[in-house]
């Protein structure tokens, strides 16, 4: 199993975006993002995202880890 690195709020949404999730709205540091195909998410907007929380994210986003490391080195 690929070791998932510790990252910002913004470097995830930056990934998620590739596959099509688009910022939506911001309630303090939260930014809710929606694609058509998929669940929608809520991410931190924190400096770094504990490894739980981002297999919790990618869980949501229908993602394996190795998948998202694919798209994150693209």
């Amino acid at each position: 199993m690929t070791q998932l690195p510790i990252l910002s709020g913004r470097e995830i949404i930056k990934v998620l975006s590739k596959i099509g999730y688009v910022e939506v709205r911001q309630r303090g540091s939260h930014i809710r993002l929606v694609c058509d195909e998929r669940k929608p998410i809520t991410v931190p907007n924190y400096k770094s995202v504990d490894r739980s929380l981002l297999i919790k994210i990618l869980r949501d986003a229908e993602l394996t880890a190795g998948e998202f490391e694919e798209l994150r080195n693209k």
